[in-house]
C-alpha cells in the first residue's frame, strides 16, 4: 500500500525545478506524455475500421487493406460507395452506342477509403471472370467504378452494379485489347496483391 502511494504522488506531484534556468517535466506530466505516447501507439497498429454496410453489399475489398469493417475485408453497400466524391467520364466505349456519361467513384478514392497498400488488383465480376490491374492505372487516370451510365444506374443486365470505365477518349492510347480487358463489368470484388 505504501508503494502505491508513493507512486501515486511521484505521479500528480509537481516538483520545482531546484535549478531556475533547467527545465523538468513534473511527474504528473511525464505520466501523462507516457500515456499519450502508448495510446498513439496502440491506435496507430491497428485497422481502422470503415462503417457497416446498411444496405446489401455490393462490392468487398480484400488483400492489402487497413481498413475493414467485416473481418480483414472492407464491405460496401451502395449508399457507402456514392458517399464517395462521384466523378463522370464522358467518353465512348466498344460496349455502348455513341458517347456515354458514366459516373461513379474514382478507383483510387475506394483504394484510399481501405487503405490499400498492394501493387496489384483482382477485379471480380459476379460470373467469376477476373483481371488484373495494376494499382498505377488507377494512380495515373481517373479510372471509375461505375455506378451510373447518362444518370442510369447500372443494373446487372447494363453491366452493374459496378463497371470499371477508362477514360478512353481523353487518352485515345488506352483503347487497347489490355486495357479493354481490365474493363470488367459486373463487379463485385477487388482483391490488393
Amino acid at each position: 500500500m505504501r508503494r502505491r502511494t508513493m507512486i501515486h504522488r511521484q505521479c500528480h506531484s509537481a516538483k520545482v525545478s531546484p535549478r531556475p534556468n533547467v527545465h523538468h517535466r513534473s511527474m504528473g506530466q511525464k505520466c501523462r506524455a507516457y500515456i499519450l505516447v502508448a495510446l498513439l501507439v496502440l491506435l496507430s497498429s491497428h485497422a481502422i475500421a470503415l462503417d457497416l454496410p446498411e444496405g446489401p453489399v455490393i462490392l468487398v475489398v480484400s488483400g492489402k487493406v487497413g481498413h475493414t469493417n467485416v473481418g480483414n475485408e472492407a464491405h460496401f453497400d451502395k449508399a457507402m460507395l456514392e458517399a464517395l466524391t462521384q466523378h463522370e467520364t464522358l467518353t465512348h466505349t466498344p460496349w455502348y452506342d455513341g458517347e456515354v456519361r458514366f459516373s461513379g467513384p474514382l478507383g483510387r478514392d475506394i483504394l484510399e477509403a481501405v487503405g490499400a497498400e498492394g501493387e496489384s488488383l483482382r477485379v471480380v465480376a459476379l460470373n467469376d471472370y477476373a483481371s488484373t490491374l495494376p494499382i498505377s492505372d488507377f494512380e495515373n487516370f481517373d479510372v471509375i467504378l461505375a455506378m451510373q451510365a447518362n444518370g442510369k444506374t447500372l443494373r446487372v443486365r447494363d453491366h452493374g452494379p459496378l463497371f470499371v470505365i477508362y477514360p478512353f477518349d481523353q487518352y485515345p492510347e488506352l483503347l487497347n485489347e489490355e486495357i479493354l480487358s481490365r474493363s470488367v463489368w459486373q463487379v463485385k470484388r477487388i482483391d490488393i496483391n
